[in-house]
């Protein structure tokens, strides 16, 4: 019976010389990742560096870097919450309902533009835009229809909501009140990450240090009198949305945490009363293992931050819980339903890289709002993940994977760049002023696109795989009608409501503004109470703080 002789250790360097360099490497295509980090062709012992004890040790257990919890999905399934929000409070409602009924966990609210940007729905340059990207909110009294029939001691929602966000968390909190929910119990996160806005989304409205203020407040209201609610998702998906690389979303995004954490310090909090209290928000984008590296490195990063350089005592407060969202940006118009695809790889990084919760992006969202068939269909994506495929069954199976190790320390180590450099311009808010972010991810972006013209990078069905003609795709259409029905509603309610408690509220609102000694979460529920809207509470602010205009980025 003949043997065969046992393969001989080859180093990676006489491997590389004799064996892998004997054979051309495929011409064209890019064989870095998609932010630019070179791959190696073949991780190894004595290419990767690793302590086991103190880079990577057990899950649950410090720096975390193989999960937050001991028994991850063994213990517990992630989050499956799926975004929704377009028209008026009503339709929400409905399709709120709709993704219970389907299996969803948890809820989460996506609102319109002048929500979003502190207008009501009758304002003038809120025309057109009433209900088209999310639900329209204007006053309690839409809180109160959103929730109708929701027991807000049951579930969890998250809300997505910057420069107003401590208006509609008042809004939650006085619907759980109506419900008979102590604030308390009341369940969820707020993202309330206004300095991601200034960097990449821009949707605020106030200069950065009175909208830190209202953060701070926020987060020591939340201390205070909702201990089991989020109030910041710190929110590196938008960064990455804009253009950036993984591991700007990941510097930048912790540098903005490090900031929350800094001012509520001074505000005069222990860090250990408020930061088990802080949540992250990242993006999947579609580069499977670098996604599930920076995942791993911010896990990381955090705990030893958070330990060594703020004194945080408590292990909660040393580990990063986290909720992702598959790239809307790899979404494409063409061939839209090979989106299905890209969102099953991107939940798969985020599952793997340990994530708490998840949102699937909908195979349409390139075109429109999702219809309840794909939106069904993401969901499903999850479910299939979780009960089929097996990953759940090993907590951190990709963890001691060379190239998974070696992406994560490069990660690390580029984030850590970043930082020295965020601190020499001053800090966050002053690299904000300097416009050092928006340039840093404009360069990444106009990288990033130059490949994919010059079809180094392919994006299947774009620059390569082309369809002569398609099919077109039926997509949800948002009734003209429902923009009036809002602005008929919160006139009515202005119409209604006791005008005395409302002059009342909005002169303590500003007082208040006024003056660094107060925590404005008060006279923020007071004035919901009284039916004070949205955007007569942002007008107030206005009046006292002003706005801000970015320097454009050329």
């Amino acid at each position: 019976m003949a043997t065969t002789e046992p393969r001989k250790h080859t180093p990676t360097g006489e491997w590389r010389d004799e064996l892998y360099d004997a054979v051309p490497e495929r011409e064209g295509e890019l064989f870095s990742t998609i932010s630019g980090i070179e791959n190696e062709p073949l991780q190894t012992p004595d290419t990767v560096g690793i302590d086991y004890e103190r880079d990577l040790g057990y899950p649950g257990a410090y720096p975390f870097t193989r999960g937050v919890y001991p028994s991850m999905y063994r213990g517990r399934l992630w989050t499956m919450r799926q975004f929704a929000g377009f028209g008026t409070a009503e339709e929400t409602n409905a399709r709120f309902h709709y993704l219970l009924d389907h299996g969803q966990t948890g809820l989460s609210t996506a609102f319109d533009m002048p929500t979003l940007m502190g207008y009501d729905s009758d304002h003038p340059r809120s025309l057109g835009e009433v209900g088209r990207e999310g639900v329209a909110i204007d006053s309690l009294e839409d809180m109160e229809t959103l929730f109708a029939g929701i027991p807000l001691g049951d579930v969890s929602t998250s809300m997505t909501i910057n420069s107003p966000a401590a208006i509609l968390l008042a809004f939650y909190a006085c619907v759980g009140e109506e419900q008979g929910v102590a604030r308390e119990r009341l369940r969820g996160t707020i993202q309330t990450d206004i300095l991601k806005e200034y960097i990449a989304q821009k949707e605020y409205i106030f200069p950065p240090e009175p909208s830190m203020r209202l953060v701070t407040d926020m987060v020591e209201y939340c201390t205070r009198e909702m201990p089991l609610w989020h109030p910041i998702s710190i929110s590196g998906y938008h960064i990455r949305e804009a253009g950036s690389t993984a591991a700007q979303e990941l510097a930048f995004t912790l540098a903005d945490g490090f900031t929350y954490v800094e001012w509520a310090v001074e505000r005069g909090l222990d860090v250990d009363e408020f930061a088990p209290r802080l949540s992250f928000f990242f993006n999947a984008h579609l580069d499977f293992f670098e996604e599930i590296a920076k995942y791993r490195a911010a896990r990381r990063i955090w705990a030893r931050t958070m330990r060594e350089r703020y004194g945080a005592k408590s292990p909660r407060s040393w580990l990063m819980r986290f909720h992702t969202q598959t790239a809307g940006v790899s979404l494409t118009a063409q061939q839209p339903e090979v989106n299905i695809v890209r969102t099953a790889i991107e939940a798969l990084a985020a599952v793997l890289g340990g994530t708490q919760s998840l949102h699937t992006n909908s195979f349409d969202e390139a075109l429109a709002l999702p219809t309840e068939d794909a939106v069904r269909i993401a969901l499903r994506t999850q479910q299939v993940i979780a009960h089929e495929t097996g990953v759940v069954s090993s907590i951190d199976p990709l963890g001691g994977s060379y190239h998974v190790e070696a992406l994560t320390n490069e990660l690390e180590r580029q984030a850590y760049d970043y930082f020295e450099q965020i601190d020499r311009l001053g800090g966050v808010v002053a690299a904000i002023k300097e416009n050092f972010f928006q340039k840093e991810i404009a360069e990444s972006s106009f990288r990033y696109q130059a490949e994919v013209e010059a079809r180094r990078r392919i994006v299947v069905g774009v620059n390569r795989y082309e369809l002569e003609s398609e099919q077109p795709l039926e997509i949800l259409k948002i009734d003209p009608a429902l923009e009036t029905q809002q602005i008929e509603r919160v006139q009515g309610l202005r119409g209604r409501r006791d005008s005395a408690a409302v002059e009342a509220a909005l002169t303590r609102l500003k007082e208040d503004a006024a003056r660094d000694d107060r925590n404005l979460m008060h006279p923020i529920v007071e004035a919901s109470r009284a039916y004070v809207t949205m955007g007569e509470m942002c007008d107030a602010f206005r009046e006292v703080w002003g706005t801000w205009r970015e320097t454009p980025v050329f």
